[in-house]
């Protein structure tokens, strides 16, 4: 019976971490697609005055962990 719990237990935090990943994919896909940058014909030039600048990073940023609350050798998101 033990057993069988852990491997349903096992099972569901498979599935738990799958739609977590896919939550974290879609978000950062709608925030790739509607960022201004992405309608730009020419995306490497720089802006012309800083209200465009504020204008291009007016979407959400992605937070990246200090340090020290990352685990050693893992990568950012």
């Amino acid at each position: 019976m033990a057993a069988r719990t852990n491997a349903l237990t096992r099972f569901g935090r498979r599935v738990a971490g799958l739609m977590a990943e896919c939550d974290y994919a879609q978000r950062r896909l709608f925030e790739l697609q509607t960022t201004p940058d992405a309608y730009l014909s020419d995306r490497d030039q720089a802006p012309d005055d800083y209200a465009e600048f504020l204008f291009r990073t007016s979407t959400v940023l992605l937070h990246e962990p200090a340090a020290d609350g990352r685990a050693h050798s893992r990568s950012v998101h």
